[in-house]
């Protein structure tokens, strides 16, 4: 545990994780700063929280000066680390860390720790109600929405805390030790923040490093990069798999969930394939990978079987919205990257007509072209990302230049026939036109139901 009182701290980036921790840090008798390039009008809203505790806020832009004059500096997941001020710092050997690094210093009880390309936010929030249902005491957070120093408070030595992870969160990581790590799939994303995809799967795996053998890494053994990660780890392996048995973890016979402690261990079966309810085969795989933690977090099969299939999916996660003339519409916001939305694709077998744009995280697009053409449609192009997935994906389907979201779901439904749906998986990040993925998605949900009142209207 780290000494904070008469510290002084620089908190980098005002965002959620940003806020709490300034909050969290003065609350422990640290000097805090706040710096922000947002201008103080945009941060208007949190201001007066931070000036009221003592905490002071630059805006407007970085001073080299104020990262000088710290004894600990905390970026948020959101700040790139090669930003110039903090480059020059931790050349002065200024210590530089990330908001989940400070809570980790800080929580207390067991942890277990998911990222991945795809999948985190349904893992954890399905882990956390296993864990719950199971009778263990569980806090849920990090990037699924709970900043992961607002757990600390609550944590005790007997606690569970189920942590969404995030590449750009375990950038900044030292001391961060989950008791049970879990990588859900590597595939090529936000590389426009790291460079190459060898960046991005290493920033990854930076969720075992400081792992040993106690410890358990869940992995997913038909993700090649995820699967290679195994060599680097200290901590014992367990596999998930839709293929193929695992040694030891979770997999797919005969239609069940099934588990095994170890090789020479028995076969159990968790539940039915049946008993899953969510759409897709991905989400099997998030039903693998949580029941493997869960078992080896000691909740028993009962328990897992009773929570998972009470589950609602998450929203902004392949959500169904509503059936209009027969058309189902489908919120998959949360399908930032290329292979997000290719899950969310594959979980329908044809007449798809696909929302894709937004800001572009230096992406392939082509990667979508074989189910373009045998599920898709027609695709309507929404968002700063637009031309570059037109020229990508020119010849391969119908593709319709919309602009904004609302062009494209009034064209979408105007276009659907009975029996078919309209899919909002972008593939792109929301910030050219939209607050977060969530402002997204409810955007959309908006949309849909206006246009439901609109038919209802016409048809009265």
């Amino acid at each position: 545990m780290v000494e904070l009182k008469g510290k002084k701290v620089l908190v980098v980036g005002l965002g959620k994780s940003g806020l709490a921790a300034a909050l969290f840090l003065r609350r422990r008798g640290a000097h805090v700063t706040v710096s922000d390039v947002r201008s103080a009008e945009a941060l208007a809203k949190d201001i007066p929280a931070l000036l009221e505790e003592g905490i002071m806020v630059e805006t407007g832009g970085h001073g080299l000066l104020t990262f000088r004059r710290q004894d600990l500096i905390v970026v948020s997941p959101g700040v790139p680390l090669d930003t110039p001020e903090l480059v020059q710092v931790k050349g002065f050997g200024l210590p530089v860390i990330g908001e989940l690094e400070l809570a980790a210093r800080f929580l207390k009880g067991k942890s277990v720790a998911i990222t991945g390309s795809n999948g985190k936010t349904t893992t954890t929030a399905l882990l956390g109600e296993i864990l719950q249902e199971a009778g263990l005491p569980t806090l849920v957070g990090g990037n699924i929405g709970v900043p992961v120093v607002a757990l600390i408070d609550e944590s005790t030595e007997l606690s569970w805390s189920v942590l969404e992870v995030s590449s750009f969160q375990l950038e900044t990581t030292q001391q961060f030790h989950p008791n049970i790590a879990i990588i859900l799939n590597i595939t090529p994303d936000h590389l426009d923040r790291h460079g190459t995809f060898e960046n991005y799967a290493r920033a990854k795996e930076r969720i075992f490093a400081a792992q040993d053998e106690q410890d358990q890494v869940v992995l997913n053994a038909d993700n090649v990069r995820a699967a290679a990660a195994a060599a680097r780890s200290k901590a014992k392996v367990y596999w998930f798999s839709l293929e193929h048995p695992v040694p030891q973890g979770t997999w797919v016979e005969n239609g069940f969930v099934v588990y095994r402690e170890a090789k020479d261990a028995a076969t159990e079966k968790v539940l039915p394939l049946s008993g899953i309810p969510l759409k897709g085969e991905h989400n099997v795989e998030n039903v693998l990978a949580a029941v493997c933690a869960a078992r080896l977090a000691g909740a028993p099969a009962e328990a897992i079987r009773r929570a998972i299939e009470q589950f609602k999916a998450v929203e902004h996660r392949l959500e169904y919205v509503a059936t209009l003339n027969g058309v189902e519409y489908y919120n998959d916001s949360k399908a930032t990257n290329v292979d997000a939305t290719a899950k969310a694709i594959a979980a329908f077998s044809s007449g798809i007509h696909l929302i894709l744009g937004g800001k572009d995280k230096n992406s392939d697009y082509t990667q979508l072209a074989d189910l373009l053409r045998t599920r898709v449609r027609a695709v309507y192009t929404i968002g700063s990302a637009a031309a570059k997935i037109e020229s990508q994906l020119r010849g391969m389907v119908q593709i319709h230049s919309c602009e904004t979201l609302e062009k494209a779901v009034n064209a979408a439904a105007a276009a659907a026939r009975p029996g078919e749906v309209v899919l909002l998986a972008p593939a792109c990040s929301s910030f050219d036109q939209f607050e977060s993925y969530e402002h997204r998605g409810r955007v959309f949900k908006e949309l849909v139901n206006e246009w439901r009142g609109w038919k209802v209207w016409q048809n009265a």
